[in-house]
This record gives C-alpha cells, structure tokens and sequence, in this order.
C-alpha cells in the first residue's frame, strides 16, 4: 500500500500579543461536551464501538441491538480531523470492534477526497497500533438526496462519496479490516438515499436504523 507522509511545522509565536488572543475552538461546543463525557466514562470489557458523526450518534444502538456492549461514540457534525482528535479515548479500552462511518461533513466543509482518505489511514493505522486485537469495521459512507431541498453542501456530494467509498474499500482490505458497503440497502434507482428513510436527505429516520440494524447484524454477532 502506498503511504504519504504529511508533516506540519507549528511555528510558536512568544508575541504577548499571540498570547493574549482568544483561542478559537478547532471543533464545535458539542464536540468538546460529548468529548468531556467521553473521557470520564468507565471503559468495560468487550466494548462495541460506533464512532462517527449525526448518523452514528442519531442511532439509539443498544437499544436496537440489545446488547449492553455496545458504545455510542458519535458526535453531530464531527469530521475526520475531529474522529483523530478524540481517538486515544476510544482505544484506550481496548474495544472488541469498532464501527465507523466518517467523512460527509469533511466533504459539506470542502475538504477533498483525497484529505479524507489520507485522514482515514491515520486513524486506521492509530487503531492498528494502540489496540491491535480490535476487529473494525468501517462503513461506507451514505448516500445522500437533495431533492430535500436541505443541508445542500452535503446533498450535493454524491459522486465524491462513491469515490470515497470506492477507495476506501481499498484501503480498508490493505489493513485486514472490513469495509461493509451500505450504499445498495439505502440507495433508490437512482443512487440517492432513499427516501422512505430520510426526511431530510442526509439524516436517517427510524426505519433507516432498522434497515442499517439488519445490515450489520452479523458483524455484531461475529466472534472474533
């Protein structure tokens, strides 16, 4: 598998003036509230994680599994950056599995394919590191549809997303994981997410969770 390096070079300015400026927040407040929630829960054994953004923290998963392992670890409008950020949390338990779905808000945000991806292997290759043991299963990214009229800098995403998610099975086999293709179960004829599960064009309704439930059901039950 081909790797690229990126280095940054952070240059410190000791200017009082740098000094005295605000920090602005790199994420959303929401992020750093359910970040701050995260850190103080107590890890348990055999942890089933769902890491992602919206569409993962929508989902009311132990409940629709009814298995007590498992752990929502979404957060509404994260991003790849955001995922990398928070992702020594996640690992430090040393999950069973992890379930991610990433990237559209990356998109709606202007970053490129290519940045996504790239992110994604960081956060692949941290979780093969840290926890080598943890099964992950990374989910393509949804379809979307914009005939919603709604959220239109991500509704407007759809042939950027089958790139992503076209690499990114790719990817994911170079790592020994699983790439579980969601796009067929959601999509209507014409490749859009359908919307007898949506109402907005990019969020699920509660039937798109029991659709996406059935979908992974078998990873969740796997032994590994």
């Amino acid at each position: 598998m081909k790797k690229t390096a990126f280095f940054l070079i952070v240059l410190i300015s000791g200017s009082s003036i740098f000094a005295q400026e605000k920090k602005t927040p790199e994420f959303s407040t929401y992020y750093y509230q359910k970040k701050s929630l995260f850190e103080i829960l107590p890890d348990t054994k055999k942890e089933i994680i769902f890491l992602g953004n919206s569409i993962t923290d929508g989902g009311e998963w132990t409940e629709l599994f009814k298995n007590s392992n498992i752990k929502n670890r979404g957060i509404s409008g994260d991003v790849t950056d955001g995922v990398l950020n928070r992702l020594d949390e996640v690992v430090k338990s040393k999950p069973l599995k992890i379930f991610i779905m990433i990237g559209v808000n990356d998109l709606a945000a202007g970053k490129t394919p290519d940045y996504i991806l790239v992110n994604y292997s960081h956060i692949l290759a941290k979780i093969k590191e840290a926890s080598p043991n943890t099964q992950v299963y990374v989910q393509s990214i949804l379809p979307v549809n914009k005939t919603f009229g709604m959220f239109p800098n991500h509704t407007n995403k759809g042939q950027e997303i089958k790139e992503i998610n076209k690499r990114l099975k790719e990817m994911t086999i170079n790592f020994d994981y699983t790439f579980i293709d969601l796009t067929f179960v959601f999509s209507d004829k014409a490749g859009r997410l359908n919307e007898q599960y949506t109402n907005d064009g990019l969020h699920l309704m509660g039937k798109g969770y029991l659709v996406w439930k059935d979908a992974i059901k078998k990873y969740i039950e796997e032994r590994l």
